[in-house]
Parts: structure tokens; C-alpha cells; sequence
């Protein structure tokens, strides 16, 4: 199995079952605070891949939900300076394996990547409280 670096904002309820879906696969989790890192642009960039800017945001963020950001209006440098100011922005969790890196808890794609245990139902991606 893999050895999964596991980004999460630290007590958010969607990232425990998350975590605990990699471990019931078999995956070692070693979890970090996502608020906490030191992000840079040639850090964070890589975790979304050929993603669209707007699916960079985190959209139960305080500001996406209440319209204060609207995650379509950045382009990738405006985006990446708007995360690293206010991590509570990013997409989560952001997760690597080895060299590879991704964000979002997408269940298909977690499973295709490096597998899950059993099949998840819906989306597990929010977190009920920011």
C-alpha cells in the first residue's frame, strides 16, 4: 500500500472520514496542517494538475459560499496569491504519493489512483464547518 502525505484543516469532520477511508484501504496516512504550511506558488501548484482555476477553491470556504470570492474571476497567478494568503481557500484535502500530487477527495479517483477499500457513495469532500 501507499504512504499517503494527507493535507486537512485540522477538525474538519469530512477529512477524518477521508483519512479513515485511506486507512481502512491499507494506506499509512501522515496527516499535516494544511492552515499551517508554508505554501509558495512552486509548492501548491502541483497538487492541481490540469484542473480549471476555479476547481483550485475550496467552495465551502466562508468567502466562496458567501459570494465575497468568486473562484472563476482569478486567473492561475491571481489564484495561487488569494490561496497562500488564505489557506481556508484551498481545495482539500490536498494529497501526494511519491511524486504524484492531487486535490479534492474524489472517490473514483482516489480509488483509480491508489485504491480504497470499499465503494464510497457521494461526495465526502465538505467539511460542515469552516
Amino acid at each position: 500500500m501507499s504512504t499517503v502525505i494527507f493535507y486537512e484543516k485540522p477538525g474538519c469532520v469530512g477529512n477524518a472520514k477521508q483519512k479513515r477511508l485511506l486507512a481502512d484501504a491499507g494506506h499509512a496516512v501522515e496527516a499535516r496542517n494544511l492552515l499551517a504550511e508554508g505554501w509558495t506558488a512552486a509548492t501548491l501548484r502541483p497538487f492541481f494538475g490540469e484542473r480549471p482555476v476555479a476547481d483550485w477553491f475550496n467552495k465551502s470556504a466562508p468567502a466562496v459560499k458567501s459570494g465575497e470570492i468568486d473562484p472563476r474571476g482569478f486567473d492561475e497567478d491571481s489564484a495561487l496569491a488569494a490561496l497562500i494568503a488564505t489557506p481556508l481557500l484551498i481545495r482539500r484535502p490536498l494529497m501526494q504519493v511519491g511524486d504524484r500530487r492531487e486535490a479534492g477527495f474524489e472517490p473514483d479517483l482516489v480509488d483509480a489512483w491508489i485504491g480504497l477499500a470499499a465503494p464510497v457513495e457521494g461526495s465526502i469532500e465538505g467539511c460542515p464547518r469552516q
